[in-house]
């Protein structure tokens, strides 16, 4: 096995703890706005999914306000016509950020 294949960590070993005492300024969070997305995801979509993945729920309520006013799309579907919303409504322990996704518009698509 190489090295570098060792050195990779699987499930919840590559799970970042979330740092909650850090203070994030307007600017970082308008920084999400900024991601290129991958070939495979629409670029609004893939904000979300890092901001939801980056932030805890208190930071994303206050980034979602930010998203809408730049004119991105809360709503933004994949192929499937599944929404943002949709993916974040199976997760466990997603209910503060569902909540705040509907707060802004957001929509089940599918």
């Amino acid at each position: 096995m190489s090295s570098e294949r060792e050195g990779k960590k699987r499930g919840a070993e590559r799970t970042q703890i979330a740092t909650r005492n850090e203070e994030w300024s307007d600017d970082r969070l308008k920084a999400f706005l900024d991601l290129e997305p991958p070939a495979s995801l629409p670029a609004d979509y893939n904000i979300l999914l890092k901001a939801y993945r980056g932030m805890t729920p208190d930071l994303f309520s206050r980034f979602l306000p930010l998203y809408v006013e730049s004119g991105r799309d809360i709503n933004t579907r994949l192929e499937d016509g599944s929404t943002f919303l949709d993916l974040v409504a199976q997760h466990r322990r997603s209910t503060d950020y569902a909540e705040a996704l509907k707060s802004h518009g957001a929509i089940q698509g599918g």
